[in-house]
């Protein structure tokens, strides 16, 4: 399955050098110790080849207790290589290796199993026979790939290999100060994809160890291992923004409801981001889930304790923290219980405003769980959080959804909310003079899911929107989907593409975005395809 470095020949060695290295200290010690520099020349050479001979045993054999206890660090005793999810590193100093080793700490905290290992470890055969696999992967020098993964990309990544098998995410370090940023990661990526695997989410670029990237690929671990409480990796640091309005705007759909929010930002607090950027919130359990919860443990909630927020009623603290087993906290006084409390993670809406606007617009869909009762981002946003009231916030810029720096073509492709990150890039668009944008859009009904209509039409009619094609698939005895309207114009794609567009991707990422990948590949061809994502002409923020 593996490929063993190239030190191991040096394995079957190791135990023989140090043997004979201490025997050869044992026998100068009874032939009465080191010679003196006046005894013969060969008998000081001997005497310190003996020596040389006994710390090369050593050091080998240092070596060897070393790879060793990595080896077990890189597996624990549940993780069945055959069924466990496959976390490869490739780190130049250290750092994409501690990331690693965190995702892994979180993957089996949700329960997953995993085999944790270094890349250079691995040859096409091993990640043929995975079927899950992440990997964290730095970039060095003017876009090289870390030294010890120059074995894997000799023998592994230049030449196709036959993974249809695996599905896989990547997290990639780099630096924008080089000019070929996450170098190494995105070849990686492209060589996955042309070798048949497919990707769980699009690859996560952190630049410079930026800590909302790092947010996001925690999300990401979240999805994979089928959990939505795993703890972030750092403590959240939002801002009390104030909800202002909250509103319906799909009544008698046959879809969840779909609010339209707004947030004020704190006051003196100059708050500034870019379309294609999100917002992160800090969640809240429902009051009165809370208040079931108080009164099974037996605790009183308006005691006071001291938190990380400072002095506060227990309610207040369990409100933002994942609600412990009650048997975990059996004995407990408030404040223990309080110290005891992990936050909840953040959740991540697309930021569908301009700061011009003096707002955060957010477009979010209630779901309900199994129970039935409701999500716990939607169910606070959407219900449970008091207009007038703060939302925990914070903002996280997301540089791969920036809109083009010039006025070239734009074909924004989406579905449901993934409107919101759409009007966004539109508003931005409008603002900068440029009216080259094709619109392709897919909800139930147009009657009760064509989000912001007017402002839509508005911009149609006045020119800032070229094209618009909408696809709702109630409205008809079959079933359409904005994929179906784009492989419908794909002549029309293929001239925009041709003159330099660029395809913004918003939505779902289970149905809608491979669908419309798989036209994008089939109108264009998929060596246009990669070229158009190397180029940074093919972008998505799916969900």
């Amino acid at each position: 399955m593996t490929r063993e470095s190239s030190a191991t020949p040096w394995r079957g060695a190791v135990v023989p050098l140090a043997v004979v290295g201490v025997i050869a200290l044992g026998l100068l010690r009874l032939h009465g110790g080191w010679p003196a520099w006046s005894d013969p020349g060969p008998l000081r050479l001997g005497a310190a080849a003996f020596a040389l001979l006994a710390y090369a045993g050593f050091c080998l054999a240092l070596w060897r207790v070393r790879v060793v206890r990595e080896r077990r660090l890189a597996a624990t005793p549940n993780d069945d290589c055959a069924s466990a999810l496959l976390l490869a590193y490739a780190s130049q100093t250290g750092y994409a290796e501690q990331l690693a080793r965190r995702t892994a700490q979180s993957l089996r905290a949700g329960g997953v199993a995993v085999h944790l290992t270094s890349l250079a470890t691995l040859d096409a055969a091993a990640l043929a026979q995975a079927r899950l696999a992440l990997f964290v992967v730095s970039t060095t020098g003017e876009g090289d790939p870390p030294d010890g993964a120059a074995a894997f990309v000799r023998d592994v990544l230049d030449r196709p290999a036959a993974l249809a098998g695996l599905r896989y995410g990547l997290l990639a370090l780099g630096d924008r100060e080089y000019h070929n940023f996450c170098a190494f990661g995105r070849r990686l990526d492209a060589w996955l994809r042309g070798s048949g695997a497919q990707p769980l989410f699009d690859a996560v670029e952190v630049d410079d160890g930026d800590d909302g990237a790092l947010r996001h690929w925690q999300r990401e671990i979240g999805v994979v291992a089928g959990r939505t409480d795993l703890p972030d990796w750092q403590e959240p640091r939002y801002e009390p923004w104030r909800l202002v309005d909250r509103r319906l705007l799909n009544p008698g759909s046959a879809g969840g409801g779909c609010f339209h929010l707004v947030l004020h930002p704190p006051r003196k607090t100059q708050a500034g981001w870019r379309a294609g950027d999100v917002a992160e919130i800090g969640p809240c359990h429902a009051p009165d889930e809370v208040a079931a919860w108080l009164r099974e443990a037996g605790l009183d909630g308006a005691a006071t304790v001291d938190t990380t927020h400072g002095r506060e009623a227990l309610r207040d603290a369990l409100a933002r923290s994942r609600l412990p087993d009650r048997a975990e906290v059996a004995g407990r006084d408030a404040q223990a219980l309080a110290a005891q409390l992990v936050p909840l993670p953040h959740r991540e809406y697309s930021i569908a405003s301009l700061p011009a606007d003096g707002a955060i617009h957010l477009l979010v869909r209630q779901f309900r769980r199994a129970d039935g009762r409701l999500g716990l981002g939607a169910g606070w946003l959407t219900e449970h959080a008091r207009v007038g009231g703060t939302i925990a916030l914070r903002i996280r810029a997301n540089a791969n959804f920036h809109a083009p720096a010039d006025a070239r073509g734009l074909i924004l492709i989406g579905n449901g909310t993934g409107i919101a990150g759409l009007r966004a890039l539109l508003k931005e668009r409008i603002a900068a003079g440029a009216r080259r944008n094709w619109l392709l859009f897919g909800e139930r009904s147009a009657a009760c899911d064509f989000h912001y209509r007017a402002e839509i039409e508005a911009w149609r009619e006045g020119g800032w929107i070229e094209r618009l094609d909408t696809a709702f698939s109630r409205d008809q005895a079959e079933r359409i989907y904005v994929q179906h309207r784009l492989a419908a114009a794909a002549a029309t794609l293929r001239e925009w593409v041709e003159g330099g567009a660029a395809i913004y991707v918003c939505g779902s990422l289970e149905g809608m975005a491979p669908d419309v990948h798989a036209v994008l590949v089939e109108a264009l061809g998929e060596d246009t395809v990669e070229r158009l994502r190397v180029e940074g002409r093919y972008r998505r923020d799916v969900y």
